[in-house]
Formats: C-alpha cells, structure tokens, sequence
C-alpha cells in the first residue's frame, strides 16, 4: 500500500543539523508488516506511524529499518512538529499512546516538549564490562571520567551512559560496532550514549549515541538517551539543576541541540522531559 510519507529533521541547531525521521500519518490501515517495510524502505533510524488512540490524541508508533521499538524521542518531536506545521494541532497540551505509555507532549511556538517515563537507574558496570566497553570504543579506561559511573539507565529506552574525560576522547572514538552490538545485547541495552562534560559553557554536555543493535551505527540526536542522561547528572553531579543542553551530531556533520527538563520535589525527580526544534523537510 503506496502511503504519503514525510521527511522532518528534529532537534535542529540553529534550523539545520537534527536528525531525520519518516512520519506517516494516518496509519490506522496499515498491518504491522506494512509498517514494518514502509521504515525498511525509507531507511531513517526511525520511522513514526500515526494512528487513532481511545486513551490519548495521537497513538503513534516506531520503527527502525529492523524492528518496532517501544519510544524513539527524535521521531515523537518530528511527528508534533508536523502536526503542526500542517495546522492539525497548535501550541497546547497533547498525549500521546506509545508502547512506553501514555505521555505527554508541550507544544510552545516552535519548541516542542516530551514527556519521559520516570528514570530508572540499573546496577552500575563492573569492572569486566568496563574493560569491554573502552575497548569497543577503542579508547582507555584512564580517558573514562572518573566523577560518574558506567551505568544503564532508562526514562523509555534503556541506554548505557559512558562519561569521558573530554571532547578530545569524545571525538576520537573509532566504535567497532559488531563488539558494541554485541555488549548491548548481553545487557539488553539499546546502546551507547557516550559524554562529555568537560567543556565549560552553558552546553551540559556533548554526546555521542551507537546502536548497531537497532542497524543504527551512530545516531545525531537521540531524544530519550539524553532523557536519560538528564536524570543521570541531576542524580550524580552535586549542584542540582534542571534544564539541560546537549549537543550531539558533531562526529557526523549534524550538529544537533538536544534540550533536558528535571521536575523535582525536594531534590527527588519526579518528571523527566526532553525537547527540540524541527525543521520539515519534505
């Protein structure tokens, strides 16, 4: 069944950079094999289809040229932003059925807000998966950031978050991607969310995301790893704040910014939102 599909970038810098997603809407007709071919052939790391929800506005649901994944940050921006830009909706409180949940989205002009699933923060890595991981990366264990912990943490998607020392190291991570895929799946992690924060300006830190388990070799701008990462520095780093800038895109030529939001209630997270700007781009 031939659909009309769109083309958005989401978490745009500056209108450019981001990363692409497909949005197809008015999916209600389509089997899952059909969406399943329909992400195949247009290739981006994620495709959103839009469907009718009984519990929410929207239900939208993702796919990788592979497989369906329960929430993808990057094509939930790109799916509002398009709904908007088709005049569908305005700026406003929405949900949104996921896999993951019903969430909540914040429109407000051009910014586009998600809500994240309350964090959830899994044993931190011994040493013999450390050892695994830098190698992976081929970088040191003396170029980890020793001020954080290896650890799995989800806000929707369970991601490992490896600090380094600076975007030196960042920049310099040749990945072999069949040992990553490899070590993602032992820990059924989605993959790597690599950072610095070394770098002193009002950018929180600069990122870079692997998931060749998901035929994703190296991502530009990551939605929920940095929902993740959000709730990882508000737990580890001493002064407490609670927006966030993350770059990420920078390796690939596709400077992306990333924006993090931390509710909290006497120091305790209780809300997790991650946002953007989008760009259609046909």
């Amino acid at each position: 069944m031939e659909k009309k599909h769109y083309t958005v970038s989401a978490f745009t810098f500056d209108k450019s950079g981001g990363n692409l997603a497909g949005v197809v809407l008015d999916s209600d007709d389509l089997a899952d094999e059909e969406m399943q071919k329909i992400a195949k052939q247009l290739n981006f790391s994620e495709t959103a289809f839009v469907l009718k929800s009984d519990v929410s506005d929207f239900k939208v649901r993702f796919f990788t040229p592979n497989s369906e994944v329960d929430l993808c940050g990057h094509a939930t921006i790109a799916t509002f932003h398009l709904l908007k830009h088709l005049k569908l909706i305005g700026s406003g409180n929405f949900t949104q059925e996921t896999k993951a949940g019903v969430l909540k989205i914040k429109i407000e002009n051009d910014l586009i807000l998600m809500e994240q699933n309350s964090p959830k923060f899994f044993d931190k890595l011994n040493c013999e998966y450390t050892e695994k991981i830098v190698s992976s990366l081929n970088i040191k264990k003396e170029d980890l950031d020793d001020k954080y912990p290896l650890q799995i943490v989800s806000t929707g998607l369970k991601d490992i978050l490896i600090p380094v020392k600076n975007n030196e190291v960042l920049n310099s991570i040749k990945p072999n991607f069949s040992q990553i895929k490899s070590i993602s799946s032992k820990l059924d992690a989605v993959g790597y969310h690599v950072f610095s924060t070394s770098v002193k300006d009002d950018i929180s830190a600069y990122c870079r995301n692997f998931a060749p388990l998901y035929d994703i070799d190296e991502e530009s701008a990551t939605g929920t790893s940095n929902g993740a990462l959000s709730a990882y520095l508000y737990k580890y780093e001493g002064e407490k704040v609670n927006e966030y800038k993350f770059i990420q895109g920078v390796s690939m030529n596709n400077t992306s910014l990333i924006l993090g939001k931390i509710i909290s209630d006497k120091g305790n997270i209780s809300g997790v939102w991650v946002g953007g700007y989008a760009e259609v781009v046909s």
